[in-house]
């Protein structure tokens, strides 16, 4: 689960304290396990800063405090201070910033060439998936990832994601799809014709941020019809 500390200071020195951050940053560089970082000033306290430091989890962010370089720069910074930081550690139990950039990290993940990642870090285990071109629903990370399989031995493939929208626990994709048929695809013998789809993706994402749910609509009439699928019925 991601975690975020607060760290809330009093300081007019803040120009040394932030060069002092900055030296923390390059001592720890390789090392530090924070993935993101914001100050922010009180408007009606020039003295009063609160800095917002965001882990992957709270493990990661223990491994971070025990680094000496970080316990040497917290002495000097508390001598910067006029009183005692305060630290106010969190559980993250909603980022849908984070929901957004997990389902833009699988659809990378979806069409990368060799061999397909775990997903696990992704897709929850019970994942449901629901596509209108399959009869039955989609259950289980096992099962949705033999239906990427199956997409990946047809095509070489990438997606383009062009909108996202995240509200609650669910995100709305809008994305294109561009591929190269390699090898028969529901019955269609190899073509080798590039050919492009447009959908979107509606995902329904854990605390975690992990992906549980997706609700796929896509033109797949009209990649039969790339595919040449269409001529004999027209005929």
């Amino acid at each position: 689960m991601t975690f975020v500390q607060v760290i809330d200071c009093r300081t007019t020195r803040f120009d040394e304290m932030n060069r002092l951050m900055d030296t923390w940053v390059d001592q720890t560089k390789g090392k530090r396990t924070a993935t993101h970082s914001v100050i922010g000033k009180d408007r009606s306290d020039d003295s009063h800063f609160i800095e917002i430091v965001e882990f992957p989890s709270y493990e990661e962010a223990m491994r971070n405090s025990h680094l000496p370089e970080t316990d040497r720069i917290f002495q000097e910074m508390v001598a910067l201070c006029e009183q005692t930081p305060t630290f106010t550690d969190l559980d993250v139990v909603r980022d849908e910033q984070l929901y957004a950039a997990n389902i833009r990290r699988l659809m990378a993940e979806m069409g990368t060439k060799g061999e397909l990642p775990p997903l696990n870090d992704l897709i929850a285990e019970h994942y449901h998936d629901h596509d209108p071109a399959n009869e039955q629903d989609t259950l289980g990370l096992d099962a949705v990832r033999r239906e990427m399989e199956m997409w990946r031995g047809a095509f070489d493939f990438a997606f383009t994601v062009e909108d996202q929208i995240s509200e609650g626990d669910r995100v709305y994709t809008r994305w294109t799809w561009n591929g190269t048929q390699k090898a028969d695809f529901m019955g269609i013998p190899s073509t080798g014709k590039q050919v492009t789809m447009t959908g979107c993706t509606t995902f329904r994402c854990r605390e975690d941020g992990k992906i549980v749910e997706g609700w796929w609509q896509y033109d797949r009439l009209g990649l039969m019809a790339q595919l040449g699928a269409l001529d004999e019925l027209e005929t």
